[in-house]
């Protein structure tokens, strides 16, 4: 006769022999392993009651099955063949109550269960067998709930955001939350797309991301579970738990619930693989740029991304008015490394990473190059700073090749610029881009200007700074003011002469006219 409690399936929450044998009801029938104890931590799906010496063709795999052994007393050869029957059905292992049958565990048993590498269990106490299927089922059946009552929190909080259109990275940070540890999103190629969970656990995950990386195409262990990103028939990326601590099989169910998410994501609008890759450049340059995170920090992220790191020359450009798209495909098309991404409308970020016997300035300025034959004349801007040989001093050159290219765009003098901008090009505007968050220079600005400043609010005091910026950055020449403002020559000169009573200076003083020029370039570049 058999007796069957079916439990969650396969790919369910369960318990392992060693999980049940520690249970305290099944510690009240004084447990001992007698045979198999390497494969103590099989997972078990049933548990099944039986006295039936055929009860292998009963069974599915991994059943954990109970028996006082009756109708096997007396027959050695029954007893190893019924061993041998539960391994060969994926048995999880099997557990004989002591008594009359067997007042000890039979060595016919103990030998094949050992030659199989099954557990054997021997209850040395009178033991009702429905206290311990009780036990584990209850168990299995509350795992069981909470599976599916988290499997619904997941779904339900990923669905919420992507009807709210949340960006991708809510939706990492959603899956990061429930899984309690980094997310990472990779392309194909595992270049590292995104990231979420805690900035220093994912930093330790990227800082030994080749390793991992090269690994990610064999099986999954120790809290590593992937899930393939893929739709319409095209796979094109996959979504990691790295390190996930709880069970196996409930890290499979967020994984797959957070590939889930990512895919439906996209397929509504929420971009590509590529845009995704531009997200993670554009991440990663606005933190250098900003330098709120120290490069140090960053440099596991630019490796991930898959930025050439190690003794490479990095070049940082900052283009203006010039298309993201037609930057990645000129460096694809001149086979340069580099991150391209748009720090703000009209101002992207290009960081270049070349080999350390690479002609860094001529390289820089082919690609300058090869982008000003595509534009129309003067539309685009490439400036840049010096070639950097340590990643440390990425983040200056950035700002510095920012502020260059503000500079030139706030010029109104009609420079003749070479194809690749630097800081010598723009000469004191230049400089003073570099510096307008000194409070040394704003106080500086604030009281050469404070007699025009303190009248900016009224129409007459903008018309007399306007004036002035148009006389200074004609070379204070009075014509060709008067021409730029529509007013004649003694009109001019009256206005001119109302600045110099408000400044208290002599414009035609040289040194009196630079000082104000300067304050009033500080001042412009202070309101950018």
């Amino acid at each position: 006769m058999t007796a069957t409690w079916e439990l969650p399936n396969a790919t369910d929450p369960v318990l392992s022999v060693r999980q049940i044998l520690a249970l305290e009801r099944v510690l009240a029938g004084d447990p001992e392993v007698v045979a198999g104890t390497a494969h103590l931590d099989r997972p078990v799906r049933w548990v099944h009651v039986a006295e039936a010496p055929d009860v292998g063709v009963m069974l599915s795999g991994g059943e954990m099955v109970l028996t006082t052994g009756v109708l096997l007393a007396g027959d050695e050869h029954k007893q190893a063949e019924y061993i041998q029957s539960l391994y060969r059905a994926e048995a999880a292992a099997v557990v004989l109550g002591l008594g009359r049958a067997f007042p000890a565990a039979p060595d016919a048993m103990r030998r094949a269960a050992d030659r199989c590498g099954l557990p054997l269990v021997v209850l040395h106490r009178p033991f009702p067998f429905a206290e311990l299927t009780e036990e584990v089922q209850s168990r299995l059946v509350r795992r069981k709930f909470a599976a599916v009552s988290l499997s619904e929190s997941v779904r339900t909080a990923l669905t919420g955001l992507i009807t709210a259109d949340a960006p991708l990275q809510r939706l990492l940070d959603e899956v990061a939350v429930h899984s309690a540890c980094p997310v990472v999103v990779t392309n194909l190629a595992h270049r590292v797309l995104a990231t979420a969970g805690e900035r220093s656990a994912v930093d330790d995950v990227l800082r030994d991301w080749e390793r991992i990386a090269r690994q990610a195409g064999g099986a999954e262990g120790d809290g590593w579970i992937r899930a393939e990103l893929a739709g319409r028939g095209e796979r094109w990326g996959r979504l990691m738990l790295c390190g996930y601590r709880g069970d196996a099989v409930t890290g499979r169910l967020l994984a797959d619930r957070g590939a889930e998410a990512l895919v439906l994501h996209r397929m509504l609008g929420g971009g590509s693989a590529h845009s995704w890759e531009e997200q993670s450049a554009q991440s990663l340059l606005t933190d250098l740029v900003s330098g709120v995170v120290p490069a140090r920090q960053l440099l596991p992220r630019a490796r991930a991304a898959g930025l050439p790191v190690n003794r490479r020359t990095f070049v940082p450009l900052v283009v203006r008015d010039c298309d993201p798209a037609r930057l990645e495909r000129t460096l694809r098309l001149l086979g340069l490394p580099g991150l391209v991404a748009e720090l703000t409308e009209h101002v992207t970020a290009v960081l270049l990473s070349l080999a350390r016997d690479q002609d860094a300035d001529a390289l820089a300025a082919h690609f300058a190059t090869r982008l000003h034959g595509e534009a129309p004349p003067d539309a685009t801007v490439v400036a840049a700073a010096g070639p950097c040989t340590a990643w440390d001093d990425v983040p200056a050159g950035l700002r510095e090749a920012q502020h260059v290219a503000d500079a030139v765009a706030d010029t109104t003098t009609g420079l003749t610029l070479p194809a690749v901008v630097r800081l010598k090009d723009v000469h004191l505007r230049g400089l003073i881009r570099l510096l307008r968050d000194d409070p040394h220079v704003q106080s500086f600005a604030e009281r050469e200007l404070d007699g025009l400043l303190r009248a900016n609010g009224t129409g007459a005091g903008q018309d007399l700074l306007d004036v002035l910026r148009t006389y200074l950055a004609t070379g204070r020449n009075k014509s060709r003011t008067a021409q730029l403002h529509h007013v004649s020559r003694p009109a001019l000169y009256r206005r001119l002469e109302a600045i110099q009573t408000r400044l208290g200076v002599d414009l035609d003083d040289f040194e009196q006219a630079a000082s104000v020029h300067i304050a009033l370039l500080a001042h412009d570049a202070q309101q950018q």
